[in-house]
């Protein structure tokens, strides 16, 4: 889980612009995803290819 704090830090880290409900949940979840990701690599638990990883960002960069 996202905590409350790192959220803040996420949403001050966007554009001024506008930004969709849909891009900001997208961004959160992707976050989300990342940060779990790291906390198992430090773990020492699997990990996933860096070709895997790209596959992922590019999913989410569109």
């Amino acid at each position: 889980m996202i905590t409350k704090e790192k959220l803040k830090e996420q949403i001050d880290k966007f554009p001024d612009e506008e930004i969709s409900i849909d891009e900001l949940i997208e961004r959160m979840v992707f976050i989300e995803k990342l940060e779990q990701r790291i906390k198992i690599s430090e773990k020492g638990g699997k990990t996933i290819s860096n070709d895997t990883l790209k596959e992922e960002i590019s999913k989410w960069s569109k």
